[in-house]
């Protein structure tokens, strides 16, 4: 039956699933659930566990009633997002960026997209983006569309003076327009030091690279209990104290659980925003100012602006965080609290954390997302057989990693499913612990 349904899904059968996007992941399983009437355990896809913050949803509903809906949204963004968005980047990463270095996007995703583009249009030489791997997959993706080109850092061997090396032999070269990772990381949870990205910062500035941070995770490297307190240290560590060449993705799917609404920022630093590139003026007859065409060539031309009520929603969040009203890292801290149950059991049936190991040898926190693997199995090898026990995850493989395993989401986990959860584990274990592939 799960062969069937993956085969269905455009699948040959379950051992091609290593090769499926995510989102084709998601379908094959819930097709597998309805047809077997039975729950698979979902740690595929990073959909937000926590409901959405009400101060968003309360601030949408009256934008809504107020009539916002008939009108299109500023591109640029309204007054009271961009101010908000201003003070939330200096209350949390202690940068200042002015409010005409900000727009809105749909989604991170759209950001990144937009920003793709526009770095594709820059410098003919520099025709690639460097990927600090592993990284959430459709990235990578998106420069395909494009046709950009893609390299690749595995910063799982590189880590600490290592890091600096190994980036500055990539750069080198000259044609790498743009730097781009994830603080705390997707998949692996691992996160870059202060060190490591103060040379990421002199590295970009001194080979004129573009890092595009992308903070969907801002502040959730739970191991430090004090994080979260607006204009107040420990701040979520940052390239762009290190580089005037920086972007910043601050998404509200994750820190807001917003994810529905496809809500997020583009924050520039204020000297690569100004930055004039004789590329842009040639191909869109402009100035060829690098935030002018960002917002009135490459967004308007992919959706014409932020949806008008979501930007609302958008403004009262980051007022709220800035004000103390809201503490987005608390309520977050719930998917440590989940992430450590669910490798406790894992250890405890034959499996292993991949990236187990941060900066300085500390170990991994806990947090939205962890990597797992069995005895020396690849990912395939573990996904195609998973996926008969009503466990689904995606290969590490996916995402660029150079270490074999899965990545495994623990939002979605309910409490009644961790009892269930062992019991598959278990069951699998006991059957596959002297398998061996041929």
């Amino acid at each position: 039956m799960v062969d069937r349904t993956c085969m269905d899904f455009g699948l040959m059968d379950a051992h091609e699933l290593g090769q499926a996007t995510i989102r084709q992941m998601v379908g094959v399983v819930k097709e597998i659930e309805k047809r077997a009437s039975c729950e698979y355990i979902h740690m595929e896809l990073g959909n937000p566990g926590l409901p959405a913050s009400e101060i968003g949803v309360r601030a949408q509903i009256r934008a809504l009633e107020s009539g916002v809906a008939n009108q299109y949204p500023i591109i640029v963004g309204i007054d009271p997002l961009r101010y908000w968005a201003s003070e939330f980047i200096k209350a949390f990463f202690n940068l200042d960026i002015p409010e005409d270095c900000i727009v809105p996007c749909v989604g991170s995703m759209q950001g990144c997209f937009a920003l793709d583009t526009l770095i594709h249009q820059l410098r003919k030489d520099k025709d690639t983006i460097l990927f600090i791997d592993p990284c959430f997959p459709v990235q990578k993706q998106q420069c395909r569309v494009i046709g950009l080109n893609v390299d690749t850092l595995e910063i799982g061997d590189f880590r600490g003076e290592a890091l600096r090396d190994a980036l500055e032999a990539k750069l080198r070269n000259g044609s790498i327009g743009a730097i781009l990772f994830s603080n705390p990381n997707n998949p692996s949870w691992m996160c870059l030091s202060d060190d490591e990205l103060r040379m990421i910062g002199q590295l970009a500035d001194r080979y004129d690279a573009i890092v595009i941070e992308d903070s969907a995770y801002l502040n959730m490297d739970f191991r430090d209990p004090n994080r979260g307190k607006p204009y107040q240290a420990p701040y979520q560590p940052s390239v762009g104290h290190y580089t005037r060449n920086c972007v910043h993705l601050i998404s509200c799917s994750k820190i807001f659980s917003y994810a529905g609404e496809r809500a997020a920022i583009i924050a520039v630093s204020p000297e690569l925003a100004k930055r004039h590139f004789p590329a842009l003026t040639e191909r869109y007859h402009n100035d060829g100012q690098f935030m002018r065409t960002l917002i009135y060539q490459t967004l308007y031309a992919l959706s014409s602006g932020t949806a008008h009520s979501v930007q609302y929603a958008m403004a009262a969040l980051f007022e709220a965080a800035c004000k103390g009203e809201l503490n987005y890292v608390d309520n977050a801290r719930e998917y440590a609290r989940r992430a450590q149950k669910i490798k406790e059991i894992m250890l405890r049936n034959g499996f292993h954390i991949v990236y187990d190991k941060d900066a300085d040898d500390q170990t991994v926190g806990d947090g939205f997302f962890f990597t797992f693997g069995y005895r020396d199995w690849t990912g395939e090898q573990l996904l195609n057989k998973l996926i008969y026990y009503g466990v689904s995850a995606i290969t590490l493989s996916s995402t660029g990693a150079l270490r074999e395993g899965m990545r495994g989401c623990a939002s979605a986990i309910r409490d009644d499913q961790f009892e269930v959860l062992e019991n598959r584990l278990r069951k699998f274990n006991e059957d596959y612990k002297d398998y061996c592939h041929e």
